[in-house]
């Protein structure tokens, strides 16, 4: 684990192995432990960066509101530390909307992107409803909110099946601080939409949904990569990737990094 100071706050991230930076970015309630299965396999032809976004993990809240743009500054900062100049992004949920921001910001250090269970969309007005309602919810019962929040990501098939991995993914979100969600729904409620990234980069860019997950309709997020030259990958699951098809998605994920 290393750390650097970003506007006098501190940033956690992890920096394994060698070749080309892969930067890997975690979703809303995780932290940079939800990639440790796939790490030692990304890190035997790659450098794997991961990072603790604000308010999770052990990084440190900026302010109330942790916007997109934000989050995107303090991974250029952490690049900048290592003298990366370009690297490739995966995000999960919240993790794809900061890499999308990153994108905009920094299009000159993006070599590749893949949005793992996230969108480019904005959030509809009943989702920003929605971020508001949940802002209440978690201020009134944090136990309560965290713990519903992660069963919801997880297809109904799964719920049971994978019980063991639902409990560790609570305990993780578990040690978020209520400052840190709700910054981040507030900086997910505001954030723009990024479609003009996928349609107007040239850099290599995948999107992986589940066809069953509760938080991205599957059939509402697939239409935002006709007319680009993002590739598609659907897996028969919910919001959680990275645990419900684990096996999978290292095979797709390692095959897109191999090609670039």
């Amino acid at each position: 684990m290393k750390q650097i100071l970003y506007k006098n706050t501190a940033i956690s991230f992890s920096d394994i192995g060698k070749g080309t930076a892969v930067v890997l970015l975690h979703g809303f309630l995780e932290n940079k432990t939800m990639w440790r299965e796939l790490v030692p396999s990304l890190a035997k032809k790659n450098r794997v960066i991961s990072i603790d976004l604000l308010g999770h993990g052990e990084t440190d809240c900026i302010g109330y509101v942790h916007s997109m743009e934000e989050n995107a500054e303090i991974v250029d900062a952490i690049l900048s530390h290592l003298r990366i100049r370009k690297a490739v992004f995966i995000g999960h949920s919240m993790g794809g909307y900061i890499a999308l921001a990153f994108a905009e910001l920094h299009i000159n250090k993006v070599k590749g992107l893949v949005l793992l269970n996230s969108t480019a969309l904005e959030d509809s007005i009943e989702r920003k409803i929605n971020r508001d309602r949940a802002i209440k919810a978690v201020k009134q019962n944090y136990i309560n909110f965290v713990r519903m929040s992660i069963a919801n990501l997880f297809s109904e098939n799964n719920r049971d099946l994978l019980k063991n991995e639902i409990e560790n993914v609570k305990l993780e979100a578990l040690k978020t601080p209520l400052r840190g969600i709700v910054a981040s729904l507030e900086g997910m409620k505001i954030r723009k939409d990024r479609q003009f990234i996928l349609k107007e980069t040239d850099f290599p860019k995948l999107l992986i949904l589940g066809e069953k997950d509760g938080v991205l309709l599957y059939k509402d997020n697939v239409s935002q990569i006709v007319a680009t030259n993002t590739e598609l990958i659907s897996f028969p699951d919910g919001h959680m990737s990275h645990i419900e098809n684990k096996e999978e998605l290292e095979k797709v994920i390692v095959s897109f990094l191999n090609k670039i």
